[in-house]
């Protein structure tokens, strides 16, 4: 759950406490599409050949000016005077979205999922201890869940319900963790990931609690309580995830897993349908919008992550490739026609401009922003930007205050801390050492 704009507090914290209240659930309708077809190259995804590419170095910049743009990003976002991350005495420490003062389960767990992937084992350590201690509910309907949001003002918990991206990432990191680390270093991540996998299937509907994932569609729920069950986020589904669990997480699931990965996958055609390869933030699960209170349906910040998570899905696993290719033409030549330095970050489905424009913290504008130049640069992953287009403009891009003074180190920060790692394949499904 991104919501980069400080009034959602306000709306989530009584939406989900109303969620916990409400222990009867909504039907909900989703059409039936068949699993999409696998390609014949299936079994080469760089998950069983190890091979991850780098576009960076396809697109000439050398080994050493990639390795130190990585680190300086890095440096930058969780390091600098403009850092998002902070320790909290000896042993912890949280990522904050510094713009609405909180610190989310989102930028926790995307904290965790850098700091693994880079090995760097003091800062996922600390970062999940902070979660652990300050949002992962011990007793009651949300044992095992994480409270989505907490102040950094007030130090309290804005919300008490969870976000299941939060969920989503805390798990696959956790996994690979325990790939990387083993579990006799002081945390056992193979077990921390279990407890939240084992609490979600134990989520009977007590107190409106539910399986992070809706058990009748085969999809992650925007949030697991109440009527939030109904309903879907896009950049929520990334089957790469899903098909991590279904080989480490080992807990009796596998077969619902591989079925969620496929799921996601089908869903995503249907979520990104539009000639334009635009999807909306939130939608029914059959792909189709769904409406909130706080805006109008349309592609704003949630689904910049979309052409990134199915850049993942092609890398490292393969099992849809003629669709991503023909999805990241769609998308890219969209983005293209706008202007390759100057496309905007909100757009009605068709291509057109929203005339409802969602503020992001306490600005509201259209830009050309550095998050979404990040993650249509990941796009080229699939093989359409010839010319490395969106590469090099990522490569040219810079993590500093836009012209009106605006920034945002935390969002756009870490989506172009992600897309580097992938684009000069450091990101990695990592299996055991």
């Amino acid at each position: 759950m991104n919501a980069r704009f400080s009034f959602l507090h306000r709306s989530w914290v009584g939406l989900l406490l109303l969620g916990l209240q409400c222990a009867g659930l909504g039907s909900a309708s989703a059409q039936r599409t068949s699993k999409p077809k696998l390609a014949p190259n299936a079994q080469k995804g760089a998950f069983y050949t190890g091979k991850y590419p780098s576009l960076l170095r396809q697109a000439g910049y050398s080994q050493a000016a990639i390795d130190q743009k990585v680190a300086q990003t890095y440096h930058d976002v969780f390091e600098g005077p403009n850092k998002v991350y902070f320790e909290v005495g000896d042993s912890m420490a949280y990522v904050s979205d510094v713009k609405n003062h909180d610190a989310r389960t989102e930028g926790m767990s995307y904290g965790m999922m850098v700091a693994v992937q880079m090995n760097k084992k003091e800062v996922f350590d600390r970062l999940w201890r902070w979660s652990k201690k300050n949002l992962q509910h011990q007793s009651g309907p949300l044992e095992g869940y994480f409270a989505w949001s907490f102040s950094t003002t007030t130090m309290k918990l804005n919300s008490e319900g969870p976000a299941s991206d939060g969920e989503l990432y805390f798990i696959t990191s956790l996994l690979f963790a325990a790939n990387r680390w083993g579990n006799a270093t002081g945390i056992n991540y193979y077990q921390e990931a279990r407890r939240i996998l084992d609490a979600s299937w134990k989520k009977d509907g007590t107190g409106g609690v539910r399986n992070l994932f809706n058990t009748e569609h085969k999809q992650i729920t925007f949030v697991p309580v109440g009527d939030m069950y109904n309903w879907t986020d896009p950049s929520y589904h990334v089957p790469a995830f899903l098909e991590v669990w279904a080989t480490y997480a080992k807990d009796g699931h596998e077969p619902f897993y591989r079925a969620c990965a496929d799921t996601a996958r089908a869903f995503l055609h249907r979520a990104c349908a539009a000639p334009t390869g635009l999807n909306y933030d939130y939608t029914e699960f059959s792909g189709q919008p769904h409406a909130t209170k706080w805006a109008p349906p349309a592609f704003r910040y949630d689904s910049w992550r979309v052409p990134m998570n199915i850049a993942m899905d092609y890398v490292w696993f393969g099992k849809d490739k003629a669709w991503q290719q023909q999805y990241a033409r769609r998308f890219q030549g969209f983005l293209r026609s706008k202007g390759v330095n100057t496309f905007e970050d909100q757009f009605n489905v068709d291509g057109s401009r929203p005339e409802f424009i969602l503020q992001a913290g306490d600005v509201k504008k259209l830009r050309h922003s550095l998050g979404l130049v990040a993650t249509s640069a990941s796009a080229s992953l699939m093989h359409q930007d010839r010319d490395l287009a969106f590469v090099h403009a990522l490569w040219n891009a810079k993590l500093t205050p836009y012209e009106d003074g605006y920034f945002d180190p935390y969002y756009d920060g870490l989506l172009y801390l992600f897309s580097l790692l992938h684009l000069s394949g450091k990101y990695q499904a990592i299996k055991p050492a």
